[in-house]
């Protein structure tokens, strides 16, 4: 039987942790990698309602966009919402996983389903990822000694790329060195040149974890001063990141788009900022509160914002721009991932030939009602 591990390692796939924000807590906040999976819910957030409801109807893994631990709890009071869902999954054996900012920027993620549903063309990515989050650390160790250190090398997080671990590359080479008078030298003695045979490895290591990484293997390493190097890796175009920009299928102003816009998101609803006879060509879009790359819109060929939560100062300014913002709002604007992640999960899992039903939780609402 499948479980939460396994079905983590199919959303590793589609959005990996690596991807998320530093301050954003994504991944297993509930439970135990190792219980049984049989059925698994997809919702927005994980309402206090809705886990009584999943406990209820026996899911095993909750999967949401928005975390459910987003700051520290300083203590754990089951009376209070937070504890009372943390009461409930622990009681219920049901998992809590969140996939959120590396939702969010992934290629084929939230934001790019969100420019396919409003019909974009052409798109790019409005901010693209920091990709330089890797570091290429190089190693010299004596030939008799290359196993002991790789293997160390291979017992930390370094040496992972895509869906691949002990990744290296090794060659053979003559190291050179002169111990000083109070050094105590593993090979050779002190005032005599050294010529040893050593071999160079070269690893990919997060920034993050160069540190541990580093301590690590030096406790396994036979010199007593390690020599190595480490390089930070320049950012290269992956298709990550935040917000996407494209092409306005047809000639239309803003009002036409925004009509388009809000049928095409099935809405009762929504508010624009700009003159409505204006022409626009171009679209930029970011799931949920969009406020913050507002710049990053206006530096770009877009004539149109499309998110949630935009404010009455972001709408002086795109007027002072000369462009328009249209507020989905970040309901309207993140709920549309349920079904997509429901459909991909299905998928992977009919592949594994796994007993294991993924359902749509559908009875969410926006928290705002406009009267």
């Amino acid at each position: 039987m499948p479980s939460v591990h396994d079905i983590i390692n199919l959303m590793e796939e589609l959005a990996p942790t690596r991807l998320a924000e530093t301050w954003d807590p994504v991944g297993l906040q509930v439970g135990a990698k190792d219980w049984p999976v049989r059925l698994v819910w997809v919702a927005l957030d994980p309402l206090p309602e809705m886990v009584a409801a999943a406990c209820d109807q026996h899911v095993d893994l909750l999967i949401t966009h928005h975390p459910l631990l987003f700051q520290p709890i300083k203590n754990l009071d089951f009376n209070s919402p937070t504890g009372s869902i943390l009461f409930q999954a622990a009681v219920h054996q049901l998992a809590v996983y969140c996939a959120h900012t590396n939702l969010d920027k992934v290629s084929g993620g939230l934001n790019d389903i969100l420019a396919k549903r409003i019909g974009l063309d052409s798109v790019d990515v409005l901010v693209p990822g920091e990709d330089a989050e890797f570091c290429k650390l190089v190693l010299y160790v004596p030939a008799d000694y290359e196993q002991q250190v790789l293997s160390a090398l291979f017992q930390t997080p370094a040496g992972i790329i895509g869906e691949y671990s002990c990744c290296a590359f090794r060659n053979a080479g003559k190291g050179s060195f002169l111990p000083g008078s109070r050094a105590k030298p593993f090979i050779g003695k002190a005032g005599e040149i050294s010529h040893v045979d050593e071999i160079r490895i070269e690893t990919l290591v997060g920034k993050k974890d160069i540190s541990a990484v580093l301590s690590h293997v030096r406790s396994h390493h036979p010199y007593q001063t390690m020599a190595f190097d480490v390089y930070p890796l320049l950012p290269v175009e992956s298709g990550h990141g935040f917000g996407r920009t494209g092409t306005i299928a047809g000639r239309m102003n803003l009002f036409q788009f925004a009509q388009t816009v809000k049928e095409k998101l099935c809405l009762p609803n929504i508010k624009i900022s700009g003159k409505p006879d204006m022409m626009v060509q171009r679209a930029a879009v970011c799931s949920g509160s969009g406020s913050s790359l507002l710049n990053a819109f206006f530096a770009s060929t877009a004539d149109v914002y499309i998110s949630g939560d935009l404010r009455y100062h972001d709408a002086r300014a795109a007027e002072s721009a000369g462009k328009a913002l249209i507020d989905i709002g970040h309901f309207s604007s993140e709920h549309l991932m349920i079904e997509p992640i429901r459909d991909y999960l299905r998928r992977r899992i009919s592949s594994a030939s796994w007993e294991v039903r993924v359902e749509a939780y559908q009875l969410e609402k926006d928290p705002f009602v406009m009267i």
